[in-house]
């Protein structure tokens, strides 16, 4: 997989260049863009392609209804360069604003699951897209593990390179597949039937291997305790991993009320009304001095329901990180989101990566179809 610093700054100026980032933000109800900090990691490879005289046609999907648009998008880009926006993607339009582009120019097309093609790796969609330009570059790393057109197909047809931040996040999970130890990884989020292969291989590569959110929900269920109201999965851990010597598991929970209190109590006091919501304190104090002697860390997934505002401990084992000395890997959107609500700014600290099930599909093949398809 080559980078575009290695590609020539001469053969750079004047070609028109595809760059497929991942633009996929959220929009908030004022129909701006919520968090911009996808564009901010993906505006550097912009930045870089522009002012070396490159003519850069940026394209990127957004959202799970294809008539989603990324005109928010392009008015907070504006934040950090100029760019113009057409609501086209390979028709008249598209093409009629690619043939009046400058030198360093930067244009952002509309969103690519307008066509169903894409979705599907149509060759023909791929090829449409690589007549555009001249060379393709992929930035998208939260993409890269979805084998559609304008990942795994456009690179059949046009000179291909990574851009720093496709780059940046595969030397980060490199990193975290090898960790430096004594090592310790915290896993959450929901679906053991979809986490189990990875849990798995993580117990096998770090110390120790914690299990949060929704997925300890699970080691209860097993474990044979009440676990009330609380979400449960298809398929529950089995021994080799509820018995591996890596593996921990919250020792307190903090269990909300019908009413919308919440108490903390032990996993064997959950009561069937009650439903799991976040850890306890003493399971922070257990986690502590891991952390604490960790030289690496891999985070992916809040320990509690941040979006009903259960952020407390999440806030705790991220101060408790942001104190170590560990070399940490952060992953997920939600992972992100809920230790900055926390108020805690791990960004100096820690590589925030901007892809959750793409970070974790690449930890556990050590590939994906978009880095693939770079060669």
């Amino acid at each position: 997989m080559k980078c575009i610093d290695e590609i020539p700054a001469a053969d750079l100026k004047g070609k028109r260049v595809l760059l497929r980032s991942d633009f996929n933000v959220p929009i908030g109800r004022d129909g701006a863009v919520a968090d911009t900090y996808r564009i901010q990691q993906g505006w550097q490879t912009i930045k870089y392609l522009s002012e070396k005289g490159a003519r850069v046609i940026v394209i990127s999907h957004i959202g799970r209804d294809p008539e989603e648009t990324l005109e928010p998008v392009a008015q907070a880009i504006k934040a950090f360069g100029p760019v113009v926006f057409i609501a086209d993607i390979v028709g008249h339009a598209a093409r009629g604003a690619v043939q009046a582009m400058r030198d360093g120019d930067v244009l952002l097309l509309e969103n690519l699951r307008r066509d169903p093609r894409e979705s599907g790796n149509d060759e023909g969609f791929a090829k449409e897209l690589a007549s555009l330009a001249e060379i393709y570059v992929d930035d998208a790393f939260a993409a890269v593990h979805r084998a559609h057109a304008s990942i795994a197909g456009v690179p059949k047809f046009l000179p291909s390179y990574a851009g720093f931040l496709l780059r940046d996040e595969v030397r980060e999970a490199d990193a975290a597949r090898a960790p430096l130890s004594p090592s310790f990884a915290m896993l959450g989020g929901a679906k053991f039937e979809t986490k189990a292969p990875l849990i798995k291989l993580l117990l096998e590569k770090y110390d120790r291997v914690f299990i949060t959110g929704a997925l300890a929900n699970d080691v209860f269920r097993a474990r044979g305790l009440p676990t009330g109201r609380s979400l449960i999965s298809k398929e529950l851990p089995g021994p080799d991993v509820l018995q591996h010597p890596h593996f921990l598991a919250p020792v307190d929970v903090t269990v909300e009320l019908p009413d919308k209190s919440a108490r903390v109590k032990k996993p064997e006091e959950v009561a069937a009304e009650e439903k799991i919501v976040d850890i306890g304190p003493e399971t922070v104090k257990l986690l502590a001095p891991h952390i604490a002697a960790a030289k690496f860390v891999l985070w992916n997934g809040p320990t509690g329901i941040y979006e009903d505002g259960y952020i407390s401990y999440t806030k705790a084992i991220a101060e408790l990180a942001g104190q170590s000395g560990a070399k940490i890997v952060i992953g997920g959107g939600d992972t992100i989101a809920a230790i900055e609500a926390a108020g805690v700014d791990l960004r100096k600290k820690a590589f925030l990566s901007t892809g959750g099930g793409a970070m974790l599909e690449y930890l556990l093949k050590g590939t994906l179809p978009g880095i693939e398809a770079l060669g």
